[in-house]
């Protein structure tokens, strides 16, 4: 038996060696046509080589063209039917090349070349055996042939980033045919995979993709695509990836997931779909990677999550999902990256995390946790990366972390305690860690600090009181200790930190003469704004003694000249003296310097010694005078200058027409000065660079002149409290991206523009104390400033009854406010180092709220002659905190549903002709600090209980119905009853067609009906909203 089993696995052998041995015969007797040769080599010379080991290279006649590189060929006839010529070629594709003679090849792979920015040859289409087709990453332009899409034997097509791989719409602008996927779709039946990432098809997706049931790759993103997006291209039967990212046009939502389905990657990242994740999620058993971020998704995650067991990404950050975290996300033992940052979850730490072994990186960050931060975290032995900064996290931090970590982020809690001196012993692979804006306190141990790869620290604005005295060098780069309580002298132990690079203290009790030599030789960045140190400022230092600063701030520091010891800071980029006491004039030494970041607002600089040396500074990018005491002349910045802020000064005369040359200006705030004249009408050859012009309060006059062009950039428009008159330019709708329109407090004379509402970022529209005139109502059916958060037309002429219409649409009032809607970890922003500000009367006085047009929702209508009822509607604006109706002809009773305005801290509907009682709902608005109800006809019982019994007399004074506490009138006297006779007769001419009927029926029972039919009516009156508050908008620098 075993015998014969030996022989019969001989033979097997000797077959399987005989039949080896005749291919392999066959094969090496077989060669590429001569032909086909001379192609390839003909070929090799319309092009350069991109790289020394490109394939091309090699290919020399008289070989085998099979053998080279790149090249396949079929044994049996000898032709090329694979061409592999990645990273291979340089030069225009022309459209008479000899590739366009190998009409065998099936297998075409161009990708990562440089074509020189050519187009597509047509002649592609006459290679009809096409199987596979790669032109990705290889710089050709222009549009698509149709040709391509004649290929009906493709299986595989990449036509990605076809421009260049760091492909945009605003370099390369060629939109493609609109029925290009159309035509794919139809032609190319067989197609298996489908890569057209990058092109501008600026068309929507055609049902005809989902019938390519052999699709198994789908790459779409960033094709700026529109429309929503076909269902049933998800529920294809052999569908592994989809890929639809960054397309911020293009709409939809998840469908139902069938058992079976073979997706492996689903990203949508920065795509408009909207819903929540359905629960059949959990059948997508074999997906690996679901890339959600920066949708429009809602709602909590299912529980069906955790039978991905094969995920190993899951992305849901910047969306709106809510709720707690599905305990089953325990079960995703795969995955290496989890974030869930910038949502709505709420509740504690999900302890079922700590059962997920393989994960790297987890950010929670900008949600609602609230929760101590769990000691499982040493549990995840492998993670390296862990955010859940901004959050409500409190306690102390936990006694043990992973030791792998390398990014610690727990910024923007409330943690309390000291920092536990043996938590970071064991995290020798630490990199960076943030604990700013917490409660933490006491001294930072000496074992953090000394970690061999720690690098980075921040712990602004905690409560710690100094650093513990170091036996050992420190390692760090970075050390931001900016908002403690650091006292006495900048700590010794900072000499210890032998490779410190950036240094901030600013914001402490820190006192004494700065002594330089304790900082390193390589401190680059130095930040001592803001406490009470004194710096030698007369007299020259040692050269030695000072490292060579890039970024130096010395913000309100006590300095009453320039520091002459700067004469020897050659490298300095940026400097902060603002708030000193510097007087004088600048000196001619100071120009000289290499600046690119100069502010020295806030001071008492009368002027220079030299005027036109301010062209010295070649390369200064932003120049921050304001709030000096600067007089003459505007002067014109350097021709580099990106941002000139010079308000609040003393500067007289017009604007020179050559800040029109200053092509890469930004922001110019000269607002608060004594200028004249009228504004250039040459500041519209800034329009392509302009983002923030502030002429605020000044003696301009004129018409506005056109600022605005088809591709504008304009964000923020303040001419406001000038003597401008005329009407508000229609050019001002080119202005797309305008958000901040203040033309308050000047002689406008117009009607309501309505049109306006076409500019869709509009947060903010300031039109008070002009002479505009009219109803505010739109001429066309839609009513638009769905993106106003604030606005004030207080203080003119407009009339007639509010438009229930404009009210409903501000969804940007009624929407919620995220409680990080205007922080910023950055001192830059879109609009450069402009932080915006408003002026407001709250609470009966003017105050100034830096940073909070995001967050502070407002209406003024004060001071005009509208009349009709106040809609009860307004509480759909939930986010409204100030709203100022007086001193119109408001009539009708206050409306009930004013109480759910839940935020709503300043109430004025003061002098009109409201009455009937005061709502018992306003006392709900826990939050109303500022109340006035005065000069009405408000009769009965004041409501008791909340905030409204609080308010003094004033607030309700001029209504002689009222009675109760806090009134000295007491309600045992009978109130006098309010006439509404006026309001009733108006309400029959409503341009709503609703309202009151005045119901007057005889002598014997006209008061007991009336009374009856006002209440019967009045719970069914639909209701308008206003809400309003004084508004006057400021743009202040850091």
């Amino acid at each position: 038996m075993k015998t014969a089993y030996q022989f019969l696995l001989y033979c097997y052998l000797l077959f399987i060696s005989s039949a080896c041995f005749i291919f392999v015969s066959h094969s090496s007797n077989s060669s590429c046509l001569p032909h086909q040769s001379s192609i390839l080599l003909q070929l090799k010379r319309e092009f350069s080589p991109i790289y020394d080991l490109s394939n091309i290279r090699d290919c020399k006649a008289g070989s085998d063209c099979c053998l080279w590189d790149g090249v396949s060929c079929n044994m049996e006839t000898g032709y090329v039917v694979g061409l592999d010529l990645r990273y291979s070629l340089h030069g225009p594709f022309r459209s008479n090349s000899s590739l366009f003679r190998l009409l065998h090849v099936r297998n075409l792979n161009l990708a990562h070349n440089n074509f020189s920015s050519c187009p597509i040859p047509s002649e592609f289409g006459q290679l009809s055996r096409l199987t596979h087709l790669d032109l990705s990453y290889s710089m050709f332009s222009g549009r698509i042939p149709s040709e391509i899409s004649r290929l009906t034997n493709l299986i595989s097509l990449d036509l990605s980033y076809y421009s260049g791989m760091y492909f945009s719409f605003d370099t390369y602008p060629t939109k493609q045919e609109p029925e290009l996927l159309r035509r794919l779709s139809q032609n190319l039946t067989s197609l298996g995979q489908l890569h057209l990432s990058g092109l501008n098809l600026s068309s929507q997706v055609p049902e005809s993709l989902a019938n390519l049931s052999s699709l198994t790759h789908l790459s779409l993103d960033r094709c700026g695509l529109i429309g929503e997006f076909p269902k049933r291209i998800f529920q294809l039967p052999n569908i592994q990836v989809v890929d639809l990212s960054y397309n911020e046009d293009l709409t939809g939502s998840l469908p139902e997931f069938y058992s079976g389905s073979n997706l492996t990657s689903l990203a949508l990242e920065n795509a408009k779909f909207v819903g929540k994740i359905p629960n059949s999620i959990g059948n997508l058993k074999s997906l690996d990677e679901l890339v959600l971020q920066s949708c429009m998704f809602s709602g909590p995650v299912p529980y069906s999550i955790g039978n991905l067991s094969q995920l190993s990404y899951l992305s849901l950050s910047f969306n709106f999902f809510n709720g707690q975290l599905p305990s089953t996300l325990g079960n995703l033992a795969k995955i290496q990256e989890l974030e869930l940052g910038r949502n709505e979850f709420s509740g504690e730490f999900p302890s079922s995390l700590g059962n997920l072994p393989q994960l790297e990186n987890l950010y929670l960050y900008q949600n609602n946790f609230r929760s101590h931060v769990p000691s499982s975290l040493a549990n995840f032995t492998k993670l390296c990366r862990l955010d859940l900064s901004d959050n409500f996290f409190h306690g102390s931090l936990p006694i043990s972390l992973p030791y792998l970590l390398e990014d610690i982020d727990f910024r923007n809690n409330s943690l309390t305690g000291s920092i536990p001196s043996h938590t970071f012993d064991n995290l020798t692979s630490l990199k960076c860690l943030h604990l700013s804006s917490n409660s933490l306190n006491g001294v930072i141990p000496s074992s953090l600090l000394t970690l061999p790869s720690f690098r980075e620290l921040h712990l602004d604005d905690n409560q710690f009181i100094g650093l513990e005295v170091l036996s050992n060098s420190s390692f760090l780069e970075t050390l931001s200790l900016s908002g403690n309580r650091l006292n006495g002298n900048i700590p010794s132990s900072i000499a210890k930190f032998i490779l410190l690079r950036e240094l901030y203290l600013s914001s402490n009790n820190l006192s004494g003469r700065v002594d330089f030599k304790i900082f390193s030789c390589m401190l680059k960045t130095l930040d001592l704004s803001y406490n009470s140190l004194s710096l030698t400022t007369n007299v020259s230092l040692n050269i030695s003694a000072l490292p060579m600063f890039d970024r130096l701030f010395l913000s309100s520091c006590n300095i009453t000249e320039f520091p002459v010891f700067l004469k020897a800071q050659n490298d300095l980029a940026i400097l902060d003296l603002s708030n000193n006491r510097i007087g004088g004039l600048i000196p001619k030494w100071f120009l000289s310097m290499n600046l690119g970041w100069l502010s020295l607002s806030h001071n008492f600089i009368a002027g220079w010694e030299e005027v036109p040396l301010i062209h010295q500074w070649k390369g200064l990018r932003h120049l921050d005078l304001n709030s000096n005491m600067l007089q003459g002349p505007l002067l014109v910045p350097p021709i580099s200058t990106v941002s000139f802020l010079i308000s609040n000064n003393s500067l007289t005369g017009q604007i020179d027409p050559l800040f029109c040359k200053l092509r890469d200006l930004q922001a110019l705030d000269a607002s608060n000065n004594h200028l004249d004249g009228t504004i250039p009408q040459c500041l519209e050859n800034l329009d392509g660079s302009l983002r923030v012009l502030n002429l605020r309060r000044n003696s301009f006059h004129g018409n506005i002149p056109q600022i605005c062009r088809d591709k504008s950039t304009l964000m923020t428009l303040d001419l406001s409290h000038n003597q401008l008159y005329g009407n508000i330019p229609r050019w001002l709708v080119k202005c797309k991206n305008l958000d901040v329109l203040n033309l308050g407090g000047n002689q406008l004379s117009d009607t309501f523009p309505f049109w306006l509402q076409d500019l869709q970022r509009l947060q903010v529209l300031v039109l008070s104390s002009n002479k505009f005139h009219g109803p505010i109502c739109c001429p066309r059916d839609f009513f638009g400033f769905m993106t106003l958060k604030t606005i004030d037309l207080s203080h003119n002429d407009f009339t007639g009854k509010l438009p229930l219409e404009y009210f409903r649409n501000w969804t940007s009032m009624s929407s919620k406010v995220s409680k990080m809607g205007f922080e910023s970890r950055s001192a830059y922003n879109e609009k450069g180092i402009y932080n915006d500000s408003v002026k407001i009367i709250f609470k009966g006085q003017e105050m100034e709220l830096v940073k909070t047009l995001t967050v502070f929702i407002s209406i003024d209508l004060s001071n005009n002659k509208f009349d009709g009822e106040i809609p009860s509607t307004l509480w759909r604006l939930r986010s409204l905190v100030m709203l100022n109706l007086s001193s119109n002809n408001f009539r009708g009773p206050i409306p009930s549903s004013l109480g759910n305005l839940k935020e709503l801290e300043s109430l004025d509907l003061s002098n009109n002709k409201l009455f009937g009682k005061i709502p018992q709902q306003l006392t709900a608005l826990t939050f109303l600090a500022y109340l006035n109800l005065s000069h009405n006809q408000l009769a009965g019982q004041l409501p008791q209980g909340g905030q409204v019994s609080t308010f003094q007399d004033s607030s309700f004074e001029g209504n002689l119905g009222l009675c109760g506490i806090p009134l000295s009138r007491k309600c045992e006297t009978p109130p006098l009853p309010a006439s509404n006779d006026d309001y009733n007769n108006e309400k029959s001419d409503s341009i709503f067609g609703f309202g009151w009927k005045a119901v007057v029926v005889g002598y014997g029972c006209g008061l007991l009906i009336g009374m009856v039919a006002g209440h019967v009516i009045t719970s069914r009156r639909p209701d308008l909203i206003s809400r309003i508050f004084r508004v006057r908008l400021q743009r202040t620098s850091l």
